[in-house]
Order: structure tokens, then C-alpha cells, then sequence
């Protein structure tokens, strides 16, 4: 009888340490799960933003016939962003798609028609909503990410994460450094 005991408290923490180990790698699966959910929605964000720009363009177009650079750059930052792959290459071509919006809108300031025209101010409106939409997606995206890469880094969950090959996820950063840099005013 007296040896029964060790074998029943060897079971228990059998039973406990398997528990654990399906419990740590069901929990690193949602987040990864989430994780792709949350790209996912960002990248809904960003298909609609991308259907939005052929229609600035062509609105612009008839009015900017002496910036067609900028409309250029606006078409082809689009085709990048649509033909690019990964997370950390997907921001940066998301960066320039953004630079080459706020250079297209800058010029539109400066053409007094252009900018009271309806259909320049709907699609202006709509892509302001769309851009509030991927920052906050992006947003979502991110927090998902860094609740997964802690618990692959984190002991005891990073063991399993090892054991079952959790890679961590890529943060969606949009800034580059330069554009972190607050503006310089002069005077």
C-alpha cells in the first residue's frame, strides 16, 4: 500500500503536465489564429483603399494635366502595395502608397475646381474613413501580435511554442524613421 502513493502522484502530475502542455499549445494556436484573423481584416482595409484610388485618379486626372508625376506615382505605389508580400514589406509599400497620397491631395489643395468637385470631395471622404479603418485594424493587428510574441518569449509557454515551432509574427509598422521625426519649423 505505502508504494501506491508515489505511482498515484506520478500519474497526478502526469495528468497535470500533459494538461498544461495542451493548454499552453491550444492558447498559442488562438493567438496565431488571431493573428491571422487580424491580417486578414487589414487586408480587407487595404483591397478597399486600392479600389478607391482608380477613382481619384480619374477624377483628378482631367484637372491635373500638368502633375500627371504625381498621378504616376500614386498608380504605381498602388501596383506595389497590390503586388507585395509579407508584413514588414507590405508597411513599407504602404508607407509610400501614403506619401504619394498626401503629395496627390496637396496638389488637389492648389486647384480651387478640382477641389469643390463632388466627386473628388466623396472620394476624399471615403478614403479618410478607409484610412481610419486600416489604423485601427492595424492597430488590432499589432496588439494580437504582441500578446502572441509573449507568450512564445515568455517561460514557461515559450518551451511549447519551441517544442511546436510558434515562429513570432511581424509587427505592422507604417512610420519610417524619418517620417517619426517631428517636423522642423522655421521662421
Amino acid at each position: 500500500m505505502g508504494g501506491m502513493i508515489p505511482v498515484y502522484i506520478a500519474i497526478g502530475i502526469g495528468v497535470v503536465l500533459a494538461l498544461w502542455v495542451i493548454a499552453a499549445y491550444n492558447g498559442l494556436v488562438g493567438l496565431r489564429n488571431q493573428v491571422q484573423n487580424a491580417w486578414s481584416q487589414i487586408d480587407v482595409q487595404l483591397k478597399r483603399r486600392y479600389d478607391l484610388i482608380p477613382n481619384l485618379v480619374n477624377t483628378a486626372k482631367g484637372y491635373l494635366k500638368h502633375e500627371q508625376t504625381v498621378l504616376e506615382n500614386v498608380t504605381k505605389a498602388r501596383s506595389a502595395c497590390m503586388n507585395t508580400q509579407g508584413v514588414a514589406k507590405q508597411a513599407e509599400a504602404e508607407n509610400f502608397l501614403t506619401q504619394s497620397l498626401k503629395s496627390l491631395f496637396a496638389v488637389v489643395e492648389s486647384y480651387p475646381d478640382l477641389k469643390a468637385n463632388q466627386n473628388m470631395l466623396a472620394l476624399q471622404e471615403e478614403l479618410t474613413a478607409t484610412e481610419n479603418k486600416i489604423s485601427f485594424a492595424r492597430q488590432f493587428y499589432n496588439d494580437v501580435v504582441m500578446r502572441f510574441n509573449n507568450k512564445t518569449q515568455m517561460f514557461p509557454s515559450n518551451i511549447i511554442a519551441g517544442m511546436f515551432g510558434f515562429k513570432q509574427a511581424e509587427f505592422f509598422a507604417t512610420e519610417s524613421a524619418e517620417e517619426k521625426k517631428a517636423p522642423k519649423v522655421e521662421f
